[in-house]
């Protein structure tokens, strides 16, 4: 089945449902899988920021859920029923009563932060000498490996995704590398081949190809994802993600969910 598990609707930063389900049929995708942003850390800075960006969806995924019901009935098109959890290792109990309590069909983790601040924002970063630089990366690796041995979550988003910041970008090492793949090989949590800056000035996949050829020497399981937040994005990364496929021999008839 042709799935894109990684998408975003207005109950996060994404568009409205219906038009990523148009978007979804025109890419001939058989199922989409909103996966909106969720953060339920108690700890006063993430609080702040999701309060100031509007996530919430820790207290809004019933409704969604209405909404997904009204897409399955008005599309020829399976919606699924998923999230995006931001993961830090010192909110693990708060995360793992929510999933349990709120019974997604499905569970993606994704390391965001560092050093309290989103590691996208490069002005922050860029202020840090190479010491400090060289220490965060070594952070977001054992966060995501943290993450990972969790099992927690079905999917482990963008796990190179300091790589996006050229902050942050080359300071990560193969044992960074070799460290997640061997916490994926031994875990139920499938990697993501994540094009969410394939079209833009990153212009790679997530991971990027120095990390998939230390990937490829491990038996692990991918989903390939848009992470799309416009239909433009959904459509334009699928066809992108179809060529990625093609290249690397993977089947993209068969990108439904395993692990469960």
């Amino acid at each position: 089945m042709r799935v894109d598990y990684h998408t975003h609707s207005t109950y996060s930063d994404g568009r409205f449902m219906w038009s990523m389900c148009e978007a979804a049929q025109r890419a001939n995708l058989e199922a989409i899988g909103f996966a909106d942003h969720c953060n339920v850390s108690p700890r006063e800075p993430q609080q702040r920021a999701k309060a100031a960006l509007g996530f919430n969806l820790d207290m809004t995924y019933e409704r969604r859920r209405e909404a997904i019901d009204a897409m399955n009935e008005r599309f020829d098109l399976t919606v699924h029923d998923g999230i995006e959890m931001d993961f830090d290792s010192r909110d693990i109990d708060e995360i793992a009563a929510f999933l349990e309590e709120a019974d997604f069909e499905y569970a993606i983790g994704s390391v965001h932060h560092l050093d309290g601040m989103n590691v996208h924002v490069e002005p922050y970063f860029a202020k840090k000498d190479e010491q400090e630089t060289v220490a965060l990366v070594d952070e977001f690796y054992s966060e995501a490996v943290a993450l990972i041995e969790s099992e927690l979550f079905d999917i482990a988003a963008h796990v190179d995704l300091v790589e996006r910041n050229p902050a942050l970008r080359d300071y990560a090492t193969e044992d960074h590398f070799h460290r997640v793949a061997e916490a994926a090989e031994n875990s139920r949590t499938l990697l993501e081949i994540n094009a969410g800056r394939i079209l833009g000035e990153y212009g790679e996949f997530h991971p990027g190809p120095d990390f998939m050829e230390i990937l490829d020497s491990y038996d692990i399981e991918f989903v390939l994802s848009t992470d799309g937040h416009t239909p433009e994005e959904v459509v334009e990364r699928t066809e992108e993600l179809e060529k990625f496929a093609a290249a690397h021999g993977l089947d993209t008839t068969e990108l439904a969910l395993q692990g469960d």
